[in-house]
């Protein structure tokens, strides 16, 4: 499996976007998001793609070109050094104007309006968004991968470092180091706006409920105030505790995400066992859900009516609920579709989506479970093995 995508499956991806293109009113599309100019080139490089509604297709390669033409199997590469370089090829006049305005700042609109004319920027994201949402057999391989190695990594391997006194730092450090030899390919990449994280929310019992920026069910404390990521030094891990492992993980660009629960040398109380089987039960009422035709909102708000008592409190965050039950994912962790409110757009076969019912338990921490899923025509099709019981570490 060498990961890297060919130029017929290249060639797809920018006739299909060239198809929901032609849904908009527009001129020019211009992509200077990194994630989307690999998802249609096939390399990660500082350019501009440019797409014109007659079907000219350019990617302005600042750095490295050299790079671009040794990966890339498309014929639409040029070499530039500034915006100016893209003249010749696209004129002075983009017309109405696509571009990521979830992503390009004010200052590289003005660089572009010094050498353009623009009539009007309309925004690009949700368009690339809904594109990518829909995996190819090509992609759905790599994510396969992802979560065979995600599955090892949190029920084989994460049980077996976990010791008496270890910090949640020591833990997290552990945990890159095996995904590194295991395969994962070393970052974990969001969409969200700001967003960084390591590796994912690592947390021993209360740590796991405290607030946090992170827009997820979790909590973690993190190093201080200015790194509310990766974990405490000071928090230590004894007996009892619970061990809250949120990990993102990617194979070859695409990702998987997936939680497990442990217990570190006691069985949880068996209110917390209710708790964490209620949220299982809630990931395969979803997962029996993703169909398509399925509508998100609507499976969002069937499940809230009919949560379980013991899940009335504290659920999908301890004292700042999120307002999702999923998640797509794929090249980034964070993608379309979302289970939730607002979202009406019928779930298509083959988008990836990470169901993630968790609760808050006080003075306890976060159980519940997260697992990524296929959506196929019997329901979803689960890439990381399924939710399971808190695992106890003797």
């Amino acid at each position: 499996m060498t990961g890297i995508p060919s130029k017929q499956e290249l060639l797809r991806r920018t006739e299909r976007l060239f198809k929901l293109l032609g849904k908009h009113e527009f001129d020019t599309a211009l992509i200077i998001g990194k994630i989307n100019q690999y998802y249609l080139t096939g390399t990660l490089q500082d350019g501009v793609l440019a797409l014109k509604k007659n079907g000219d297709i350019s990617f302005f390669v600042r750095k490295s070109y050299e790079r671009a033409r040794l990966e890339s199997p498309m014929d639409f590469l040029r070499p530039m050094s500034g915006y100016r370089d893209m003249l010749g090829f696209l004129g002075a006049n983009l017309g109405i104007t696509l571009m990521e305005t979830n992503l390009v700042p004010l200052i590289a609109i003005n660089r572009l309006k010094k050498y353009f004319d623009i009539e009007r920027i309309n925004p690009l994201e949700r368009i690339l968004s809904e594109l990518r949402a829909v995996k190819s057999e090509f992609e759905l391989e790599l994510m396969r991968e992802s979560g065979r190695q995600h599955k090892v990594l949190l029920e084989e391997i994460v049980p077996g470092l976990l010791r008496e006194g270890m910090s949640e730092v020591d833990l997290l450090a552990g945990i890159f180091e095996k995904m590194l030899k295991l395969g994962h390919h070393g970052v974990s990449r969001f969409s969200m706006f700001q967003m960084e994280m390591p590796v994912g929310q690592i947390g021993f019992g209360e740590n796991s409920i405290y607030p946090t920026n992170f827009d997820g069910p979790g909590g973690m404390l993190g190093m201080c105030p200015a790194v509310p990521l990766i974990g405490s030094r000071s928090r230590t891990l004894k007996p009892g505790d619970l061990v809250f492992v949120d990990a993102g993980y990617g194979y070859m660009g695409y990702h998987t995400d997936k939680t497990q629960v442990y217990s570190f040398k006691s069985a949880p109380a068996p209110e917390v066992i209710e708790i964490h089987r209620a949220c299982m039960g809630i990931q395969r009422k979803i997962a029996e859900r993703l169909v398509p035709g399925a509508v998100p909102s609507e499976i969002y708000n069937n499940i809230y009516a009919s949560l379980p008592e013991c899940l009335s409190r504290h659920f999908m965050g301890y004292s700042e609920s999120v307002k999702f039950l999923g998640h797509g994912v794929g090249l980034e962790i964070d993608e379309l579709p979302v289970i939730a409110k607002g979202f009406d757009k019928p779930l298509e076969e083959n988008t990836a989506v990470a169901l993630e019912p968790k609760c808050g338990v006080s003075g306890v921490g976060t159980v519940g479970v997260e697992d990524t899923y296929i959506v196929k025509p019997g329901g979803g099709i689960c890439l990381t093995g399924g939710g399971r019981d808190i695992l106890v570490v003797a």
